[in-house]
């Protein structure tokens, strides 16, 4: 009891209380520190981003792109700097990076999967696979690119489900905001109509369609009867579209080549419903 007596009493309290108050106002100063200087580089990023907008040499969806990633490779560097300068007020971190030895192998070899996720997000970047706001596939996920970082791929579903995606696991990337849209319209007419009438008059809505409609690039073009049976006859419309919109042009010229056949009294098929036997 004497020892412990002996030593409790030789502490220097003062000095432990000064080293204490000390190390966690250069903490507070840290913390403070980190906030004020991530809110000034996001702002000059996000300035910077505004003016390279501006030229009209680049898109909105690449300058969307960088910016996130900019933002992105930002936070982890002020996240992993001012730790580092947290932690040495309590350890010694460079003689801890200096012996890591065998744990820096073993923490290399866990790594393994990250690093595969920068080098993978690097290139997809490099050969502008994807952009922020691209109508993407990937394997079973269809959406939007809302977010594209070195180690994740942020994808918007349809559904509003947003979908995470570690950089290594893009496989097979289907981009469908590249270049313009194919617009392809089946009218089906019944099989006694009067084929060649139908395909005049749809060759008319679509010079009146393609006139009013600044979405339409080429066509659309009447290709002719694609198919007849018993119950149809189908005649096959394609054109191109501005890329987003090739749906939209697709229903309105179906709406109005309807109109179109249904003024001028050409018969479309009917469903075919099977009359019921007596017993059954």
């Amino acid at each position: 009891m004497g020892f412990i007596t002996r030593w409790f009493e030789g502490i220097d309290w003062d000095k432990i209380w000064l080293d204490s108050v000390s190390k966690i106002i250069s903490v507070i100063i840290l913390i403070i520190l980190y906030f004020i200087f991530s809110w000034i580089g996001r702002k000059l990023i996000r300035s910077f981003f505004r003016k390279y907008r501006s030229q009209q040499m680049v898109s909105e969806s690449r300058a969307k792109t960088l910016e996130g990633l900019v933002l992105n490779v930002f936070g982890y560097i002020m996240f992993f700097t001012f730790a580092i300068l947290i932690l040495q007020n309590f350890i010694n971190v460079t003689a801890i990076i200096a012996s890591a030895g065998v744990a820096s192998l073993a923490i290399a070899f866990g790594a393994q999967g990250l690093v595969s996720d920068v080098v993978t997000g690097f290139f997809i970047l490099l050969e502008r696979q994807l952009d922020v706001g691209d109508s993407i596939t990937l394997e079973q996920v269809n959406g939007n690119v809302e977010t594209l970082g070195l180690r994740t791929t942020q994808v918007r579903d349809f559904d509003g489900t947003l979908h995470f995606i570690p950089n290594r696991q893009i496989m097979i990337v289907s981009n469908h905001s590249r270049g313009n849209m194919r617009i392809l319209v089946d009218i089906r007419i019944a099989p006694t109509a009067d084929a060649e009438q139908a395909m005049t008059i749809i060759k008319r809505v679509c010079e009146q369609e393609k006139a009013m409609n600044k979405n339409i690039v080429d066509g659309p073009t009447v290709l002719g009867v694609q198919e007849v049976s018993a119950t149809n006859t189908v005649i096959r419309v394609m054109g191109k579209a501005v890329n987003g919109e090739q749906f939209e042009v697709q229903r309105n010229l179906l709406k109005d080549i309807r109109e179109e056949l249904v003024r001028n009294q050409i018969e479309l098929p009917l469903s075919y419903l099977a009359p019921l036997e007596p017993g059954k």
